[in-house]
C-alpha cells in the first residue's frame, strides 16, 4: 500500500467528519458543498481501491491475508458513499452526524488496512 494515501484518505476523513461534526452541532443537514467533500474523500478511496488491487494483481501480499484486506479494501471505499445516501433521507442534522461517523469508520479502516499489509 502507497503509506501516502493511506494518511490522505484517512485525514481527509477526519477532516469531513469534523466538517459535518460541526454542521450537526449547529442543527443543519448536510448540504451541496458536504457532498463535494464527500465526494472528494471517495475519489482518494477509489485511488487506493485501484492501488490496492494493482498491488495484489502483481503479486503481492498483505500480511495478515488476502480476504481480509480486501473487505477492508472495498470496505472503505464504501463507507463514505453509504453514509451520504443515508443522510439523503434523513435531512436533519441527524444527516449530518451520519455522514460524519461513516468518515471517522473510514478513517478507522484506513489504520486497519495500514496494519493488515503490514507494515
Amino acid at each position: 500500500m502507497l503509506d501516502a494515501l493511506t494518511v490522505a484518505v484517512a485525514v481527509s476523513a477526519l477532516a469531513l467528519a469534523a466538517w459535518c461534526g460541526h454542521a450537526a452541532y449547529r442543527d443543519q443537514p448536510t448540504k451541496d458543498w458536504h457532498f463535494i467533500g464527500m465526494a472528494v474523500v471517495s475519489v482518494l478511496a477509489l485511488a487506493q481501491l485501484v492501488v490496492g488491487v494493482v498491488q495484489l494483481a502483481r503479486g503481492e501480499r498483505p500480511e495478515q491475508g488476502m480476504a481480509v484486506f480486501t473487505a477492508y479494501l472495498i470496505g472503505s471505499f464504501a463507507a463514505v458513499p453509504a453514509a451520504g445516501f443515508l443522510s439523503l433521507t434523513e435531512r436533519t442534522r441527524w444527516g449530518s452526524v451520519t455522514v460524519a461517523a461513516g468518515a471517522v469508520v473510514l478513517a478507522v479502516l484506513e489504520v486497519r488496512l495500514y496494519d493488515i499489509w503490514g507494515n
